[in-house]
């Protein structure tokens, strides 16, 4: 801030007509921060008709949060100040710093040691012995590794969120059902693992897929409506995905129980497999016909596109329904060519992600 009054007094006695704005984030890192810087140097350009201005920083979080202010207002210069420290130590303590507070690496760093100390030490106690952590954390390491995680946490987000609507009744509903079949794969697991069968855990596989599909549907309603609610109705086109991929996943995963423990032959697995697969293609298809159908519908040609941080990216310039593509034409000049499927959604502006 003081560099900031210096370079004033500086341009001031050179005749520009300047004013100093101070923006902050926010005490969060990510899009709470995000978001407060962009509406607080909204609200600076609206009280003062700026056409440029010199960025002064301290060199933490540029390459975040200059393209907020270039995508707002033309930068002419950029002073980066470095108080005392060398660059390069105050550069890797403050990413090291705000790398611990965001949520993806707490997790990493801090969740993952208490989480796997608590699971053994609750195993301990109820004498389960190592199955049940290692399974669990095999659960998660699959959900990290196809990349489910952050909708994983969106989902409690929004079922924390929901409560006192109605779509709060289907949330509970199928945590019911999902705590259901936990107790039936569990009492599978115990009866065939008392009368001596060896592969028991397949059983209790079994008995938990068998009530995953209410589960399933039970949630997908619960989210379908919360989409409804916040007029992001556009994101029901990849809850309609989900679907699909929820039909496609639950019959590949209950046949090959039922092939390995001896239910089904072979052939009849491999009948399931194609039916699902053929599910998954014709809710894909249909999901994304619907998407291009409602795109097409409204008249969107010349409205502003901003991503989900409120930037704004540019306006319009022409629909190809037939691809599926929207081209944009920014600001500068340049072309930008979007999949209809990154619409979020559509009302006064475009809102892609």
């Amino acid at each position: 801030m003081f560099s900031a009054v210096k370079l004033y007094d500086e341009l001031k006695s050179k005749g520009y007509s300047v004013n100093i704005a101070t923006i902050t984030g926010a005490e969060s890192e990510g899009y709470e921060a995000d978001r407060e810087i962009a509406r607080q140097l909204e609200m600076v350009l609206t009280q003062y008709k700026a056409d440029s201005c010199v960025f002064v920083t301290d060199g933490a979080s540029d390459e975040r949060v200059l393209p907020l202010v270039e995508s707002r207002i033309k930068i002419n210069s950029v002073k980066v100040v470095t108080i005392k420290q060398a660059k390069g130590l105050e550069n890797t303590y403050f990413t090291v710093l705000e790398k611990l507070k965001e949520p993806h690496y707490a997790r990493i760093i801090f969740g993952i040691p208490a989480l796997l100390l608590l699971l053994f030490a609750i195993s301990y106690a109820l004498g389960l012995g190592w199955i049940l952590p290692v399974a669990l954390i095999g659960i998660y390491l699959a959900i990290k590794g196809f990349g489910f995680e952050d909708e994983f946490l969106e989902s409690f987000r929004g079922f924390g969120a929901s409560t006192g609507r109605t779509s709060f009744v289907f949330y509970l509903g199928s945590l019911a059902f999902l705590l259901a079949g936990i107790f039936v794969g569990y009492g599978n697991y115990a009866s065939y693992e008392a009368s001596g069968l060896q592969n028991a855990w397949l059983y209790a596989i079994e008995g938990f897929l068998f009530l995953l599909p209410v589960v399933l549907l039970l949630y997908l309603i619960g989210r379908i409506m919360d989409a409804r609610r916040s007029r992001y109705v556009f994101r029901n086109f990849k809850y309609g995905m989900y679907i699909g991929s929820s039909i496609l996943f639950w019959i590949v995963s209950y046949s090959l129980v039922a092939w390995i423990i001896g239910q089904i032959y072979f052939s009849q697995f491999l009948i399931y497999i194609i039916i699902a697969i053929a599910i998954e293609i014709a809710i894909s298809n249909f999901t994304s016909w619907l998407r291009k159908r409602a795109v097409i519908s409204r008249n969107i040609k010349g409205k502003e596109v901003v991503n989900e941080l409120g930037a704004l990216i540019g306006k319009v310039l022409k629909i190809d329904a037939r691809k599926g593509m929207m081209q944009v034409s920014t600001s500068f000049g340049n072309n930008i060519v979007y999949s209809i499927d990154r619409i979020v959604d559509v009302s006064d502006k475009i809102v892609v992600r």
